[in-house]
């Protein structure tokens, strides 16, 4: 059988009881099992189609079966997918000098996920703290209150939402919270910790909060942060795994800020879908020497020639200019649904293709009642809490496709309150 025929055969219809019986409970899966996609489109095993506004979480970054994508894993593939890292890779120090050049970063550390270009950031960060500012003391890590940073045992430390640590502990030591766009109470934590015997080392922040309700950083606050970083000897660390390369109309979250980090992470949409994680520093803080810190898989040729396509493409074709335009559009049609009903929704942020809409707190009606309704219609929608629906179509999105999806929005929404008088 050729692979083109094994493209074109239909899939049997999905039975989702026989594959929970295998695989972990890890996820509150919908009862749709997806068969194949193109562009902003998505068809299940039962040939329904979806306007796909998830793109896998935030990382289909150019949709589905994209061309050049398909290309380039065609061609590595027949070439080389993996070798140690043990040898120079060329697509590596390729895709290393790309992100260089195009961002404040002086050096990069590959992995293959988010969770694991945080754990990097945190173990970078406490090499720097004891070998560098000669912390004899317990290095201390800020990070704010309804934060995500992965589901490592590190990571969901950082992450300030406790229902993410429940039952995993002891957690790991030397992580703080404070309340996100508060600058008062960043000074105040810095003051308090330093008087015992820890001493804040870095502060790690997303730029635009995700799956904390689509929360956008505060320019103020943040360029506040950088000069407080700045005389207090403290890293500026910045966890872009779902709003960079492109996601916010510009190539990195921090741009919308007016600030540089020290050091900051990517993953998700660097290689459109394709395993990738990455952490970026500036040159003072590149602290780890061979056999501090490692990856077997991370930067292999596979991985890193798919995000040089998906980086490449976005320039090729302009994809941060349609974000921002898409992005505009997005919101306006969300606030328009919003404003017919402003008893249901109390409000729409975002930056380019990462918007969220706000449903009333007092409200019965879920994020989840909505997602739920939209996926009947034919549009896929993500959560990002309980009460807050996330939008996160690919890059390449239509004009057309966000009206088509905002109709289906609207009608998705008219059925839940229909069913639950919101």
């Amino acid at each position: 059988m050729s692979h083109n025929t094994l493209i074109d055969t239909p899939a049997k219809a999905f039975d989702t009881n026989e594959f929970d019986t295998y695989v972990m409970h890890t996820y509150g899966r919908f009862p749709i099992a997806m068969e194949r996609g193109e562009g902003c489109h998505l068809w299940d095993t039962e040939g329904k189609e979806y306007l796909d506004f998830v793109a896998g979480i935030a990382t289909c970054t150019l949709g589905h079966a994209h061309p050049a994508l398909i290309k380039t894993v065609t061609q590595q593939i027949q070439k080389l997918h993996h070798v140690s890292n043990l040898y120079y890779i060329p697509q590596q120090g390729e895709l290393a000098q790309w992100i260089v050049e195009n961002s404040c970063a002086d050096r990069v550390f590959f992995c293959n996920s988010g969770a694991e270009a945080n754990e990097a950031a945190i173990k970078l960060i406490r090499k720097y703290a004891h070998t560098v500012l000669d912390f004899l003391e317990q290095p201390v890590i800020l990070t704010a209150k309804g934060s995500f940073h992965g589901r490592t045992l590190a990571t969901i430390t950082a992450t300030g939402q406790p229902k993410y640590q429940q039952d995993f502990a002891p957690l790991m030591p030397g992580f703080e919270y404070v309340p996100y766009n508060d600058i008062k109470a960043v000074e105040h934590a810095i003051a308090d910790i330093d008087e015992g015997n820890r001493r804040v080392a870095a502060i790690m922040l997303e730029p635009l909060q995700g799956e904390g309700g689509v929360r956008p950083g505060d320019m103020d606050y943040f360029l506040r942060l950088r000069k407080i970083c700045d005389e207090n000897n403290i890293l500026l660390v910045f966890d872009e795994v779902q709003v960079g390369v492109g996601r916010t109309g510009k190539l990195w979250g921090y741009e919308n800020l007016g600030v540089e980090p020290d050091i900051f992470t990517s993953a998700k949409g660097l290689a459109g879908g394709i395993p990738i994680g990455a952490m970026m520093c500036k040159k003072f803080c590149d602290v780890f020497t061979p056999g501090t810190h490692a990856s077997t898989f991370g930067g292999n040729p596979f991985a890193c020639a798919s995000a040089l396509t998906v980086l490449h493409t976005i320039e090729k074709d302009h994809l941060l200019h349609n974000v921002q335009a898409r992005g505009e559009q997005l919101r306006s049609k969300l606030r328009a649904i919003a404003q017919k009903d402003p008893t249901l929704f109390t409000d729409v942020r975002g930056w380019g293709l990462i918007n969220g809409m706000e449903i009333n707190e007092e409200m019965s009606v879920t994020a989840i009642d909505i997602v739920k309704a939209a996926m009947e219609e034919g549009l896929l929608l993500a959560p990002a809490g309980p009460k807050v629906l996330r939008f996160v179509p690919p890059l390449i999105v239509s004009e057309e496709e966000v009206n088509q999806a905002a109709a289906i929005l609207e009608k998705a929404i008219s059925k839940v309150c229909s069913a639950t008088a919101c």
